[in-house]
């Protein structure tokens, strides 16, 4: 698979990574530990060299299982993870005081078993610290050598600056697909303007892009798409016009709608890496397949005019979610 850079910072990576998240926390049952080993493997061996991660994932299950996994390939592969929640649980708020990264730090290079971390997201602005703070302290431990790269993770632009300038940001990651483009507003432009990579997750729209999910899907009960306004039942349906047009154009192109949700973000910028995230083999081997993806210029303008034509229904986050986003 070819490499991107992020931004200007000099870090390479694969042009598609692997979002860890579903395999231990979120989408239901954490995957069975050998069957996440196995995929985690496959995936270095197709070419993924971007794996991301987080304490709050699991909490901490994630970050051990790619500690174990990637441990033989340490040196071939760049993990990113994150700080940013109070004892380390996206529903306990949120606390980015610079002790608690330093913590953080600690306690996710021992369970990485690694000696440094390659990218350092704040997984949530915290309205508590200064991004300054957060930044000066991320610099401290990239000047200590537990840290190469520093992220932020749902940033509003502004942020990034003020962020940029004290300790410069390698990526920022966001949820960016055809369903939800709002990045396009404000933060990559300055992305581009300060040589800042971009992270998308979520850029299948949390499975709805595949045309695997329709209006009658039920999800497991510990499943958090079951608190997204999105995925209603009623949004579902009204949202299921965009997949029919995107499964038609996949058709034309010879692909499958995954790949060309995937591949039209490929094409946005060559600092956008975005990072899919599956449980499932034949799915990371889909995914995979967008890297060599090119849509041609009907193709695009097909997806434009499906873009402008269908509104998504449904908002991205819960109230409560959406208060911990763009700042």
């Amino acid at each position: 698979m070819e490499s991107r850079e992020l931004g200007r910072s000099g870090l390479h990576v694969s042009a598609i990574g692997l979002g860890c998240m579903g395999l231990s926390f979120g989408y239901g049952p954490a995957t069975e530990r050998a069957q996440a080993v196995a995929l985690l493997h496959a995936a270095v061996d197709q070419g993924v060299t971007f794996f991301d991660t987080a304490e709050a994932y699991g909490p901490f299950e994630n970050e051990a299982l790619l500690g174990e996994a990637l441990a033989p390939y340490r040196e071939k592969v760049v993990i990113a993870t994150k700080f940013g929640f109070k004892e380390g649980r996206a529903g306990a708020g949120l606390d980015s005081r610079p002790e608690r990264i330093r913590a953080v730090a600690e306690a996710s290079l021992k369970r990485l078993r690694t000696d440094r971390i390659d990218l350092f997201y704040q997984h949530r602005v915290d309205p508590n610290v200064p991004i300054e703070d957060v930044a000066g302290t991320v610099r401290e431990l990239i000047a200590e050598g537990k840290v190469q790269h520093f992220g932020l993770s749902e940033a509003a632009a502004a942020t990034v600056r003020r962020a940029h300038a004290v300790q410069p940001v390698t990526a920022v990651q966001s949820e960016y697909s055809l369903w939800w483009r709002q990045p396009e507003a404000e933060l990559l432009p300055v992305l581009e303007e300060l040589g800042i990579g971009f992270v998308p997750f979520s850029p299948l729209g949390k499975g709805f892009l595949t045309g695997a999910i329709s209006a009658d899907t039920t999800f497991d009960a510990s499943d958090f798409r079951n608190s997204v306004p999105r995925f209603a039942a009623d949004a579902r349906a009204a949202n299921q016009a965009l997949v029919d047009r995107i499964g038609t154009i996949a058709a034309d192109t010879g692909a499958t709608p995954a790949q060309v949700a995937l591949a039209w973000l490929l094409a946005q910028a060559p600092w956008i890496v975005p990072i899919p995230g599956t449980t499932k083999l034949p799915r990371l081997q889909e995914n995979l397949g967008a890297a060599s993806l090119t849509l041609d210029g009907a193709a695009r303008a097909h997806i434009e005019a499906a873009l402008a034509e269908i509104a998504i229904v449904g908002e991205r986050y819960s109230t409560a979610q959406a208060q911990l986003v763009g700042r």
